[in-house]
């Protein structure tokens, strides 16, 4: 895994939240909605059938573990799990906790105003809370 680049869109978007056995986990640095992301953290991929068979597996796994950690945490009405990259191609997925009256419920996350970006002790509680559900 030594090669792996992190897409530095990603980087500058996302605050890491740990390394799993696959995926690196960030969140999102937009207060208004718990946005984690999941990449893969391998080189070159772009598509979840991009990844050999155990990847995929893995991937599928540890996309689950996170979507229920994030309910438990949240208690979100709705967990939405997408893997779009129409502009970052690097393969990474998005898991997302809705919850009515939210600040674009039932609406897209994807552009719609301004990112409120978490404070540091915010994240990492925010983080703290999320590691002890995973």
């Amino acid at each position: 895994m030594s090669d792996f680049s992190l897409d530095p869109r990603l980087e500058r978007d996302g605050l890491l939240v740990s390394n799993l056995g696959l995926c690196q986990l960030r969140v999102m640095n937009d207060r208004r909605w718990p946005w984690l992301v999941l990449i893969p953290q391998r080189d070159g991929i772009s598509e979840i059938f991009d990844l050999t068979p155990l990847d995929q597996t893995m991937l599928t796994f540890e996309t689950n573990m996170v979507a229920a950690a994030l309910k438990k945490t949240t208690g979100a009405t709705k967990i939405n799990v997408g893997a779009l990259g129409n502009i970052v191609r690097q393969l990474h997925v998005h898991v997302i906790a809705r919850s009515e009256g939210d600040a674009n419920w039932p609406g897209p996350v994807w552009g719609f105003g301004t990112a409120e970006p978490w404070s540091d002790e915010e994240r990492k509680a925010f983080a703290a809370r999320l590691l002890e559900n995973l």
